[in-house]
């Protein structure tokens, strides 16, 4: 917390009160908050909640229209400092996806006295009657990023909420008039969510045209329009399912037949996938991406995570997308390109893995080294010598640390009536990370 505030400031003065409020004006404040709203000589609001609540501001009192928050945090600190009474006006809780934690995190926490109201989420929930205690609580109110598109990356407003509903059975959503419930409902659409869930939209509340929709279908919901303000509530139908998160056989995807298509079977995967030692919120790249086993393994092990993946042969990019619509996930972002390009456009990752590299093996090896986050992971496949050549060369020009796994595998398979051991083609798994004397340590001890 930012307490420069409270301890540059000779006597005690006045905290800013933040008083949630709802669209019935002063019935929806207790005497208190009312009292405080009364006295204050600084009233900071939307323009449309200084508006609702004129009468119940003193006729000598300034109104400051809530803009820009860097601004409001400097208004409220002169204000303290001229021990003025501040009231800022706020929706509801303020400290349920609102302005109060943001103001105590740049004040301080004595700077402010939040006086909560029931939460718009809250009175959707009660006009439904849906129980909220395990609900997942998300905010949308950003910038308008446009209709949701599957593959869309982390910047998207609608990002947090598209992984939230694969997770959770019960979402309460905090609108804006651009991200609006139709366009939710679009994006349940694009992701194949459309029969898994029912939703409820709470137009206007506690005003004169309140209305409450409630047992929508995201596909009707999807051509409807609803009057702003409004808050959206979403609940579970169909039972969601607990999917394998590692080591899925190869025949869970699609691939290019005859036995041509490019897939990491399922033995050196799960190898791969454990070197690259994913967490929870690992930023994955996935190159030369083939059916998309390895980085869409990598999503699902990284649900906080995303990962984005580049394939360059259009027959395998279009299997790749294919495979991702069935996995069912939304944090999985894939083109169609010849590494390094877009590579330019994305996050530096926790981990790389490539799969193939189009012929620009060399190069593609020094910018992941040079793209790479702290203690983060490149890992490679090669079945030919000349790129295992390449690979190690390369790594040790860049003083890069780095060990070879050669993996080969044996299959049973049926032959008359009894069963014999088909080897797979042998595959070298190359990891890498800069070079570090700590880090050559912990690697040489097992971290």
């Amino acid at each position: 917390m930012n307490d420069v505030s409270c301890n540059t400031v000779a006597r005690d003065p006045l905290p800013c009160r933040v008083i949630g409020v709802l669209d019935d004006g002063a019935a929806s404040l207790a005497s208190p908050a009312l009292a405080h709203l009364r006295a204050a000589q600084l009233v900071i609001g939307a323009p449309r909640t200084l508006a609702l609540f004129e009468d119940e501001i003193a006729p000598d009192a300034e109104r400051h229209v809530l803009g820009a928050l860097p601004e409001v945090v400097e208004r409220i600190r002169l204000a303290r400092e001229a021990n003025q009474a501040v009231v800022l006006l706020a929706t509801g809780d303020p400290l349920c996806h609102g302005i109060a934690a943001y103001l105590a995190a740049r004040l301080c926490l004595q700077a402010i006295e939040v006086m909560p109201n029931v939460s718009t989420l809250q009175l959707a929930c009660a006009r439904v009657g849906l129980p909220w205690a395990d609900a997942r609580i998300v905010s949308i109110h950003a910038r308008d990023a446009g209709e949701w598109l599957p593959g869309a990356p982390p910047g998207h407003g609608l990002y947090e909420l598209a992984q939230a509903l694969r997770q959770h059975d019960r979402l309460l959503v905090l609108t804006s008039p651009a991200n609006t419930p139709d366009r939710v409902a679009r994006l349940l659409l694009a992701e194949g969510l459309g029969e898994d869930f029912e939703l409820a939209v709470a137009e206007r509340l506690n005003q004169a045209g309140e209305r409450v929709q409630a047992d929508l279908r995201p596909a009707d919901a999807a051509r409807m329009q609803f009057a702003d303000p409004n808050v959206l509530l979403l609940w579970r139908v169909r039972e969601r399912r607990q999917l394998v998160r590692f080591g899925l056989m190869d025949a869970a995807y699609a691939q290019r037949q005859p036995e041509k298509g490019l897939i990491t079977k399922q033995e050196v995967r799960a190898v791969s996938l454990a070197r690259m030692q994913l967490r929870a919120d690992s930023l994955v790249w996935d190159i030369g991406a083939g059916s998309g086993s390895v980085g869409l393994e990598a999503a699902r092990l990284c649900p906080q995570g995303h990962v984005w993946a580049i394939e360059k042969n259009p027959d395998d990019y279009l299997i790749a997308a294919q495979n991702r619509a069935a996995f069912g996930v939304s944090n999985h972002s894939l083109v169609q390109g010849r590494a390094p390009q877009y590579l330019d456009q994305w996050p530096d990752p926790d981990a790389v893995f490539i799969g193939g590299s189009g012929g620009e093996l060399a190069a593609l090896i020094s910018l992941c080294l040079q793209r790479l986050r702290p203690a983060g992971w490149l890992v490679m496949n090669f079945v030919t010598l000349e790129n295992l050549t390449v690979a190690t060369q390369t790594l040790t020009a860049a003083g890069a640390v780095w060990d070879v796994l050669q993996l080969q595998a044996a299959r049973s398979k049926p032959i008359l009536a009894m069963h014999r051991m088909a080897a797979e083609n042998p595959v070298w798994i190359v990891c890498a990370r800069q070079g570090d004397a700590q880090m050559d340590k912990e690697m040489m001890d097992g971290e």
